[in-house]
């Protein structure tokens, strides 16, 4: 692994860090207004796309720059580093949908879908869980049958974060009833006005409504929607997860540095909860280590990271190591927003009927967006695969135990 930059990537570094500076928006739309967010991410996301920072490292033949890996994670560095707004609802077409199709799709398929994707024209969701298949995807039960040129697809699908703003959906299906549960299973892009489709918000602790769920009531979709093969959506479905747990969340990974650096530059001047007059956060000890040890984890997990980009970028695939790094940030990420919580303090749990900060003070440094964090940190180890469905995934393909 080589962790230095050439001149080139240098050059890209200071490229991207000059747009930034001269154009990230300094504007944030309202958390819990999925429209006002929809609208304004895919605004800056077609921005992005002119300037030609969009898909840094997908192919040039369908609006990407068809620049390496390692620029694309130089841009997350870059991007992380300037506080621009990223644009959330766009997430499941830019790291999932549409690398999955870059990786498997027809070229009718990327063709289509693609260049849309990459300007910010349409928003993606993703159906995989369900409320008897979260961890256990293999046992998915939403039934499709072949009928001609469409499927009919009928079941329920859960925690599909923007159904209600979506487009399209990347769906598995169980196409197959009596093949074992890793077989008979399709993966199909679903649009999500189709009939049959109700969709129902969940509202969650963190006082959102991104996650839905989805019912399908013999649903319609063309057979040349189908990505892969018909009943090999299984290893379709492994190279969205691959994704998903490998380069989709590279600036996640990035994001949380800088909320550690953050968390550092607040313990400076945040009052030290039951300590002496004047005393800051910084000035405990434990409070003190713990900063420390955070930072210090955070490089690892940069480190970590070059290595998987390094390796993906020889392989064009993520490998079984980004179920190391999964896991690793999934953890880091509580453990770094229940420290931003006690450092806090209790008065930050004032919460009103709207599910918001009742009242909040410079003292607070930001803490309704602290909060949000630490609420939603609680998903991290169950998204893309739990934490225990990764330690399967390390123990058997990375250390060789057996099943």
């Amino acid at each position: 692994m080589d962790i230095t930059f050439s001149p080139d990537e240098e050059r890209f570094r200071a490229e991207a860090r000059a747009w930034l500076a001269a154009n990230a928006p300094d504007y944030e739309p309202p958390e819990h207004d999925l429209k006002a967010r929809s609208e304004f991410d895919m605004k800056w996301q077609r921005q992005l796309f002119d300037a030609g920072y969009a898909g840094i490292s997908w192919p040039k033949a369908y609006g990407g720059r068809g620049a390496s890996l390692m620029e694309q994670l130089i841009w997350y560095e870059e991007f992380a580093r300037s506080g621009a707004h990223d644009p959330t609802t766009l997430f499941v077409g830019l790291n999932h949908g549409g690398p999955t199709l870059i990786a498997c799709g027809s070229e009718e398929q990327k063709a289509f879908h693609l260049p849309k994707i990459l300007r910010g024209e349409t928003i993606w969701c993703q159906g995989f869980s369900e409320p008897g298949a979260g961890s256990d995807l293999a046992s998915l039960s939403t039934k499709a049958v072949i009928d001609g040129d469409d499927l009919v697809v009928s079941g329920q699908k859960i925690w599909t974060s923007f159904a209600q703003i979506a487009e399209f959906q990347e769906l598995l299906v169980r196409t197959d009833p009596d093949a074992p549960k890793h077989k008979g299973i399709t993966w199909v892009i679903c649009p999500m006005d189709a009939p049959g489709i109700t969709i129902r918000p969940i509202r969650t602790i963190a006082g959102g409504s991104d996650f839905c769920e989805v019912f399908y009531d013999e649903v319609r979709i063309p057979r040349r929607n189908i990505v892969g093969k018909v009943n090999d959506g299984w290893n379709t479905a492994m190279a969205t997860l691959s994704f998903e747990r490998g380069t989709a969340f590279l600036a996640e990974q990035v994001r949380l540095s800088r909320l550690v650096d953050q968390l550092i530059e607040m313990a400076r001047t945040l009052p030290q909860w039951g300590g002496a007059a004047g005393a800051t956060a910084l000035q405990d000890e434990e409070t003190a280590r713990r900063l420390a040890v955070l930072r210090a984890e955070v490089e690892a997990l940069r480190s970590m990271t070059y290595r998987s980009v390094s390796r993906t970028a020889r392989t064009g695939m993520p490998s079984v190591e980004a179920s190391l790094i999964r896991l690793f940030f999934s953890e880091l990420q509580q453990r770094v927003f229940a420290l931003a919580m006690e450092m806090l303090g209790p008065e930050i749990l004032a919460w009103d009927a709207e599910g918001t900060p009742a009242r909040v003070t410079p003292r607070h440094h930001g803490a309704p967006s602290w909060v949000s964090h630490y609420l939603i940190a609680f998903s991290s180890t169950i998204a893309a695969g739990s934490k225990d469905i990764q330690r399967n995934i390390i123990g058997e393909r990375i250390l060789g135990l057996p099943r």
